[in-house]
């Protein structure tokens, strides 16, 4: 059952674009505060707050995205795309931040980030309810648990990923800034494969019943 569904060209597509994806969204997950305090000199208290804008940026991003695909269904569709490389965006900016620490508007950069990565992950749940009864019937489940198992894999590989190469790279250049920027440079990059790669995946106009499930999944 496996083999006959990686032969599908959609859900390999789409198994490489949960792993490009959650790598570059794993990767931040244990650098963020490190970088705000090494960077931007703030206090533990002040780079635990970050996580806590990050998440309100992630929560709106997923409320909008869910209005608007429940008015404009081709907004899942496009939502995938336009996350990733809006993600990509603000950690571009994050990159650009380490020389301009006195007066980078950090906060507002990471809420940005948030509502980025709010979107892309309603819009890729979206997309998978969509693409789950593509194919060979009676293998709906077998495409869920290798988009589950793509997803968990490649978010704990991006954490670890993170804070090796946070590491590494200071070790080789002896420059702690150095490091960050680094890692939220090779993030931005992969994003951007990922958005690309969802241009690729050619996801049906969802049904009106997908979104609905959908509504149900996040309440």
């Amino acid at each position: 059952a496996l083999t006959a569904v990686m032969r599908e060209r959609d859900t390999r597509l789409f198994a490489v674009f949960v792993t490009i994806s959650m790598l570059a969204y794993g990767a931040q997950d244990l650098v963020l505060e490190p970088f705000a305090g090494a960077v931007f000199g703030m206090s533990v208290g002040e780079s635990t707050s970050l996580s806590a804008v990050h998440h309100q940026g992630v929560l709106v991003g997923m409320l909008a995205i869910g209005a608007l695909g429940s008015r404009w269904l081709s907004a899942l569709r496009h939502g995938a795309v336009f996350g990733c490389l809006a993600s990509a965006v603000c950690l571009a900016g994050l990159v650009a931040s380490a020389a301009r620490a006195e007066w980078w508007p950090l906060q507002l950069n990471i809420l940005s980030m948030g509502l980025a990565n709010g979107i892309f992950a309603v819009a890729a749940i979206g997309s998978m309810m969509n693409l789950v009864n593509q194919g060979a019937r009676g293998r709906q489940g077998v495409r869920m648990g290798v988009w589950g198992a793509a997803q968990a894999v490649a978010m704990g590989a991006g954490t670890i990923m993170g804070t090796a190469m946070v590491d590494l790279t200071r070790a080789l250049s002896h420059d702690l800034q150095f490091a960050y920027t680094t890692v939220f440079g090779i993030q931005a990059f992969l994003f951007i494969v990922a958005g690309l790669l969802a241009t690729r995946i050619q996801t049906p106009a969802p049904q009106r019943e997908s979104v609905a499930s959908l509504s149900v999944a996040k309440s």
